[in-house]
């Protein structure tokens, strides 16, 4: 409970909230239940948040910020390849949600219905398909410019089904200190890669237009 005649922040809330969650066993019913006996209000709360299930998505969204606020306080990342952004970003966001292992095992598997429980990962998604545009480099852009957006908006459903394999994975893992996960991550991050090598495709793309130019001209 926070203290009284405190500010109240918006991380303040969601802490609240994931102790409520795992303290309770189950979801507040409604805003006003969450709130009540709280030392903040209804509209302290809308000023942060619209709904419940906002807040909850905002959870998912802040692991993915504090994972990379991580990754940017080591002075090497920047000069990493794309690859090795991309693994140390699963390293780091796996830490951050096994120290949150309770609350997001319990709020991925509250409803029956996975796809409802799915729900609360779309800012997540956002955040983590921008993050990918942003390390995607030109080693594996094709060369074809009007295929480029193409092959990019690929990549980054790619890597977030990836994600959401690795989270699914990280959750069944009974393992001591979940080092399968850990072995999962560096061997489909290593495939995905490999996947995404375009030089075969860009020698592809060469053969058809030449052949393209040869049948137009040899006419």
């Amino acid at each position: 409970m926070a203290p009284k005649n405190k500010i109240i922040s918006k991380e303040d809330i969601v802490s609240i909230y994931m102790n409520e969650v795992l303290e309770k066993g189950e979801k507040p019913k409604s805003v006003y239940h969450f709130v009540k006996d709280k030392d903040f209000t209804e509209a302290e709360f809308y000023s942060f948040f619209g709904t419940l299930e906002g807040l909850e998505k905002e959870i998912f969204r802040l692991f993915f910020a504090n994972t990379v606020d991580l990754l940017h306080k080591n002075t090497d990342y920047s000069e990493y390849d794309m690859k090795n952004k991309m693994l140390s970003f699963y390293f780091t966001f796996f830490e951050i949600l096994t120290a949150n292992r309770s609350y997001v095992l319990q709020s991925l598997k509250t409803d029956r219905n996975p796809l409802k429980n799915l729900t609360q990962l779309t800012a997540l998604r956002d955040s983590f398909k921008e993050y990918v545009s942003e390390i995607l480099t030109d080693e594996y852009r094709l060369e074809v410019e009007k295929l480029q957006k193409f092959q990019e908006k690929a990549i980054k459903e790619s890597a977030w089904l990836q994600l959401m394999m690795t989270i699914k994975f990280w959750m069944d893992d009974a393992s001591p200190a979940f080092e399968k996960t850990d072995i999962f991550i560096e061997k489909s991050v290593n495939a995905s890669f490999e996947l995404m090598n375009v030089a075969p495709m860009n020698h592809l793309i060469d053969l058809g237009k030449f052949l393209f130019k040869e049948k137009i001209y040899s006419k």
